[in-house]
């Protein structure tokens, strides 16, 4: 990044790296842009603003342009950052966790809706099956401040990581980490009012027409299951029942594709009331049903 005549302000190379990641093929090459350099200058996006007639110096554009070549080397924003914004909180984030996707934010939404809709008041037990960094137990903890949440991962990794969220937000006296296979270690008393998931939904053959920065980048673990992708889904499903209470919900995020199997399967475990929900982009994503009671 050198001119023999234009000094590099920030906002020429904001200008000119935005240039140069929609050529390489990226999605959101303006943001990615600020992202990066707002991690170089050790600032805000918007601070870039205030400062974009301001001279770069040598030293913040070598580190500029070795995140540049490590994104175009396709390593993604948020493991290079080390952060990810979702539903309008920071997240801590790591190759041990899959980066937060918008659509999740649809899960929240849900839980958030059932709830005021409660017809009892007192604590509500919330279980946040396969949490990664924690993001569907903090927001559970912080939007409902009566909320007692258990957030539940195998991987011990992953679980430091949504260990550290949750004391970001401040929420560790009411969110308890356990490690466990789904609900190997879970006790079903006291039952809980919410169980939620985003769990594996990607077959094994989509999981190969994945970007190659989501299938080398991110936790294989945590992207892929059996059955076509509804292996883990099924497991959930199938247990859920003992651990809920007697008007409990259960809340899964699932593929478009998927999501009319994972409700006939909810009407299958025992759920009445089974719903699907859309995201922003109208596709079928969040599914929930309510523990049947007779």
């Amino acid at each position: 990044m050198t001119s023999p005549s234009e000094p590099w302000t920030i906002g020429r190379l904001l200008q000119w790296t935005t240039s140069h990641l929609r050529d390489k093929g990226s999605d959101s090459p303006r943001l990615e842009a600020e992202v990066l350099l707002a991690q170089a200058r050790n600032c805000s996006r918007v601070e870039l603003y205030t400062a974009y007639d301001e001279i770069a110096d040598e030293a913040l554009r070598a580190r500029f342009r070795e995140l540049v070549r490590k994104r175009l080397a396709g390593t993604p924003v948020a493991y290079l950052v080390g952060y990810r914004e979702f539903y309008s909180l920071t997240f801590e984030v790591t190759p041990d966790v899959l980066i937060p996707r918008p659509e999740t934010e649809h899960v929240v939404l849900r839980l958030l809706e059932l709830a005021s809709a409660r017809e009892t008041e007192g604590p509500v037990r919330v279980a946040d099956l396969g949490t990664g960094s924690g993001i569907l137990a903090v927001c559970a903890a912080k939007y409902l401040g009566h909320a007692e949440v258990v957030a539940v991962d195998r991987s011990a990794a992953a679980l430091q990581v949504a260990r550290r969220n949750i004391e970001r937000h401040g929420v560790q006296d009411r969110v308890k980490l356990l490690q466990s296979d789904w609900f190997e270690q879970l006790e079903t008393e006291p039952p809980f009012d919410f169980i939620m998931a985003n769990p594996p939904y990607v077959s094994r053959a989509e999981f190969e027409a994945l970007p190659p920065e989501v299938r080398e980048q991110e936790p294989t673990e945590a992207l892929v299951s059996d059955e076509e992708g509804l292996a883990d889904t099924r497991r959930i499903a199938e247990a859920s029942p003992a651990y809920l209470a007697a008007d409990g919900w259960l809340i899964l995020e699932t593929s478009p594709m998927l999501a009319g199997r994972v409700a006939e399967l909810l009407n299958s475990c025992g759920f009445e009331q089974v719903s699907i929900e859309k995201d922003l982009a109208k596709h079928d994503r969040v599914v929930s049903g309510k523990k049947r009671t007779t």
